[in-house]
């Protein structure tokens, strides 16, 4: 959420006084306060002494002149009115704007660091730094190790030179290359500078003591200075390398690059908003921020790994050449997707120019592992299953509809937002809370006269008993009482403080920033981690003992980047708790003698809010290991992730943990879900809403979604319209704004209510299949949203196609992005190569559609065109209101046939929550002359659901006869219908009463 920062003593007041002001006061009082300071930020020094000048002035001349200046009846009131009425307009003005995202909330927190890309001044390392010369290389079976020596004088540009490097290269399975720089000697003193720990983030590790045969090859070079470079065998193809340009490595400063092709596609590199292609001139800085959704700036999550997709032309002769413009769509093409991670969770910024990259961190090693592919989905399995691990596996009910809003007042607003939905039978899943429930805003607490724990009982119980679910926020800070004052008293922090839980100033005390309960401090996940203090016990505790207070069902993590209002520890000295940390006796810091210069390092990345600790906790701040934010403030957020996970499966032993996070790590996907942070309520950010879920798809993090119809700002009728429906097609899918914008629940607009219906009604329909493709991400690490062009990698049309997409590999989704269309251009991908679609609604086959070329698709308001797949099994349950009444209801199979009459698919069967299912099934579908195959596999026999229905689209030839397995069905049961042609089957239930599932099974039909 956007913060309103904290001025002066504010913080001090808002625990005390405001449970004393009513909600509503509060909440004006706060978002007011909020946009009257962004726009004051906003303003220049010069516009601010004008404005300030013109206020006083004014005021001096109206005092002046009601005590000095003789005057007319009634003159002085009309010259104060004057001043009121100017104040006031100015205040109306400044209501106007948006509340805006923390981004903009602050601006830039410290104007007078200029980002070294912005510094006219800025000394370009390749200009003055020697590079590295190689020496005793010895090579082993699975590649070779060597010395790395500087070349030359050190140049000390942006920290202090490395003078000896190690250089490892493995081949470490067949699409996996590992390249390694880091200094020869490091101590325990600055081992945290350089090396990412295993416990935060694994290694991939060689498989085997022979080199495997790869399509990878390393070289490297000495002239002048060492270089290496990595080509792909099969093609020749230059896939990275550092000739003609040094490796500079410094303590606080490394740069390395490549040249790319011309018309590079280059994807991934977040957080950010961008479109899904990079582009040939952008910088990406990776440094974990509280900013609100502002395009190309520093967001909530750090994912080094790009992939790297060129074209080549295939001629006659079968020879190809790369093809960097590759517009003719009657040509042959082939693609090669090759993917980079570089293992490093140090700040860093990552330049793409037009032929080159280069790549700076602030600290840690060059840990490079290159993904041969040569597609995305090898691509992307490997990198999951070899260095971040595979997604957590959700729980069915999860992919139901979520609602929330930060501004629901009481327990009774949210009672009847839940009545609405059932009023106007639009499906509601999940009923969330943002901070309105806490008391003073701080964690772990609700609001004895607005949210009181045996209202929400109540209330909990009724939900729960409909089979829906509860889900509230817990924000990362924790509030910091006053010393010895008991009416301030804050249980959760004490035994916080009693276990050494928290983070420290250099010096031992407690390190004290402000959010939005005021003072507050931050959890030491790296002193639980290296010199067991008991946070993570601490933190499980406090979400169990708060579980019994409030039976939720999963968690919401928020402002974990972290985000802090103020600058620095600027609460210790107004709470002084005595030294709390550096209790350890192992330190793998150099806390009080770290020569580095952590707060303002010599390099300036283009951090959105200026310096490193800008809105943030300081990199100063102290772990109780000795080791300093500096070094792991990008894994912070991940650590509460991970904590969070093993809270809920401490209250939930057996079930998987569902817990939404805004700061993610590579990594993340393994405990949490993301949501795309605060955008706004506009069809520019209802557009972005695709990439930012196709680029969280590469990262292996499948389960995503946006603030449905906005969080910033007013939604309108026709974007709320078009936003329920695009999201229905996401794998979490909530609506969400904040305090100050108008209520988007779905039911306030008719047409919204309908338009949301009927795209739920897909979304639930295909709950089956999502949830089996879901699966699919979980056990393999295939991608649950696709991009066109990792299903058709061989058209390069799609390279940059990032207003469609997929839903697994059969369900295309071609929205409406524009206001006040009634129509969409689309593609319709390999309907060149033979790929046939089929219209969702009127299940007819597309026709007309060119290859690489837009086919103009009508589009209402109310209608988001969705396509079938031809080849596709698509597995379904009847819609319902709760995906336990999907789960309840009959089965039904939708075959898109392809050209060959072929088409086949799959389904996955678990009981729905459990993390280590005791049983589960698999079905196998598979079409082929005229026949349907249903094969079983697994132990799973819960499910007793019929076959209701199935659905053959493609069917060319006449059809007489339709057998189930021996049995000849009567023709009530069936009708052929050749307008679409499609064969339909309607009233299986009969024949499949022991469930669907419960044997194999063969449909023919001649």
């Amino acid at each position: 959420m956007s913060p309103p920062p904290p001025v002066g003593n504010m913080a001090e007041i808002i625990p005390s006084e405001w449970p004393l002001l009513p909600y509503p006061l509060i909440s004006l009082f706060y978002t007011s306060y909020a946009r009257l300071d962004a726009w004051y930020e906003q303003l220049t020094p010069h516009s601010r002494t004008v404005l300030i000048s013109s206020i006083v002035g004014s005021a001096v001349v109206t005092l002046y002149g009601s005590v000095h200046v003789k005057r007319r009846r009634g003159e002085t009131l009309r010259a104060i009115a004057l001043l009121v009425a100017m104040l006031t307009t100015l205040a109306l003005l400044a209501s106007l704007l948006p509340l805006p995202s923390s981004a903009t909330l602050r601006g830039r927190d410290d104007v007078t660091v200029i980002p070294n890309l912005r510094d006219p001044d800025a000394v370009d390392p390749q200009s003055v730094c020697p590079g590295y010369k190689a020496s005793s290389v010895v090579e082993s079976p699975l590649g070779l190790t060597a010395d790395l020596t500087l070349a030359g004088e050190p140049c000390n540009v942006y920290g202090t030179d490395i003078e000896a490097l190690s250089l490892v290269v493995e081949y470490q399975v067949a699409d996996r290359l590992h390249v390694e720089i880091l200094p020869k000697y490091i101590g325990q003193g600055n081992q945290s500078w350089f090396i990412l720990p295993e416990v935060l983030l694994s290694k991939p590790k060689a498989q085997g003591n022979d080199k495997p045969q790869t399509d990878l090859d390393f070289s490297w070079s000495n002239d002048p200075t060492f270089s290496f470079t990595v080509t792909r065998k099969s093609t020749g193809d230059v896939l990275f390398t550092t000739e003609n340009s040094e490796i500079v490595y410094e303590d606080q400063f490394i740069e390395f690059g490549s040249t790319l092709p011309e018309n590079y596609n280059l994807y991934g590199l977040g957080e950010t908003i961008h479109t899904f292609r990079l582009g040939n001139n952008v910088t990406r800085t990776l440094h974990n921020a509280d900013v609100g959704d502002i395009m190309d700036a520093n967001l909530y999550g750090f994912h080094p790994i790009y992939l790297d997709t060129r074209y080549f032309e295939v001629g006659q002769d079968g020879k190809m050449a790369y093809a960097a413009h590759p517009t003719d769509k009657s040509a042959q093409y082939r693609s090669f997707t090759h993917g980079l991670f570089h293992r490093n969770a140090h700040t860093q910024e990552i330049l793409l120019k037009e032929s080159n990259i280069t790549w700076r961190a602030l600290g840690g090693t060059i840990d490079l592992y290159f993904y041969e592919g040569p597609t995305q989905d090898h691509v992307t399995k490997s990198y999951q299953t070899s260095a971040i691990g595979l997604p957590a596996m959700q729980q069915y009910w999860t992919f139901g509809f979520h609602q929330c809003r930060w501004g629901y007042e009481n327990w009774t607003v949210v009672q009847d937002v839940v009545d609405n939905f059932a009023k106007n039978e639009i499906p509601l899943e999940t009923m969330w809370n943002d901070i309105d429930y806490m008391k003073a805003y701080r964690d772990f607490e609700n609001d004895p006269d607005r949210y009181p724990y045996d209202k929400g009982a109540e209330f909990l119980a009724d939900l729960h008993q409909k089979n829906q679910h509860y889900i509230p926020i817990i924000d990362a800070g924790v509030y910091v009482p006053i010393p010895g004052n008991e009416t301030d008293a804050y249980p959760p922090f004490e035994r916080g403080l009693a276990q050494n839980a928290f983070v420290s100033n250099p010096d031992g005390s407690l390190y004290i920033g402000q959010v939005w309960p005021g003072y507050c401090t931050w959890a030491d996940w790296m002193g639980a981690l290296f010199s067991g203090t008991g946070t993570n016990e601490w933190w499980i505790s406090e979400v169990s003992e708060y579980h019994n207070n409030i039976p939720f069902d999963g968690i919401w993590i928020d402002m974990s980047e972290v985000s802090s209002f103020c600058l620095g520890s600027c609460g210790s000295s107004d709470r002084d708790y005595g030294m709390t940390g550096l209790n350890s006796t192992f330190s793998s810091g150099t806390t009080g003698s770290d020569p580095r210069s952590l707060e303002f390092p010599p390099y300036a990345v283009n951090n959105y809010h200026g310096e490193l600790g800008g809105k943030t906790m300081s990199p100063n701040a102290t772990h109780n290991d000795g080791t300093v934010q500096y070094d792991f403030h990008n894994v912070w957020g991940h650590q509460l992730l991970n904590a969070t996970y093993h809270a809920l499966l401490h209250i939930f032993p057996t079930k998987r943990p569902f817990i939404i996070g805004r700061s993610t790590f590579a990594g993340s996907g393994k405990v949490a879900g993301h949501w795309g942070g605060d955008n706004y309520s506009n069809f520019l950010y209802l557009y972005f809403a695709i990439p930012q879920a196709l680029s969280f798809s590469l990262y292996g993090i499948p389960m995503f979604g946006v603030d449905t119809c906005g969080f910033a700002g007013d939604a309108t009728e026709e974007l709320c319209n078009r936003w329920m429906q695009l999201s229905a097609f996401f794998p979490f899918y909530r609506n969400h704004n904040e305090i100050s914008a108008q209520s988007q629940e779905p039911y306030l607009w008719p047409s919204v209510i309908e338009a949301s219906k009927k795209a739920m009604a897909i979304r639930y329909a295909l709950l089956p299949y999502i949830y089996t493709t879901f699966y699919l991400s979980h056990s393999t690490g295939s991608t649950t949203m696709r991009a066109l062009a990792w299903e058709f990698p061989d058209e390069p049309w799609l390279a940059d196609v990032d207003r469609q997409f997929l839903l697994g590999g059969s369900i295309l989704v071609t929205p409406v992005l524009e206001q006040g269309a009634t129509s969409v251009d689309g593609l319709f991908p390999g309907i060149g190569s033979g790929t046939v679609w089929y219209d969702w609604y009127n299940q007819t086959r597309v026709t007309g559609a060119v290859a690489g070329q837009n086919t103009t698709i009508n589009a209402p308001l109310g209608h988001i065109p969705v396509f079938v797949r031809g080849g596709s099994v698509v597995p379904m349950h009847e819609p319902g209101l709760t995906t336990a009444a999907v789960r309840a209801s009959p089965w039904s199979l939708l075959v898109a046939l392809d050209t060959k009459g072929e088409a086949s698919g799959g389904l996955y069967l678990d009981d729905g929550e459990s993390v280590n299912p005791s049983a589960t099934t698999w079905i196998d579908f598979s079409v082929s002359k005229s026949s349907l195959t249903a094969t079983r596999s697994g132990n799973y026999e819960e499910d007793g659901n019929p076959l209701g229905n199935v659905t053959v689209l493609g069917v060319r030839d006449e059809v007489s006869e339709v057998r189930f397995g021996e049995t000849k069905l009567d023709s009530a049961l069936w009708h052929f219908d050749p307008s679409l042609p499609a064969l339909v089957l309607q009233g299986l239930g009969t024949l499949t009463e022991e469930g669907a599932w419960a044997a194999d099974w063969t449909l023919s039909w001649s």
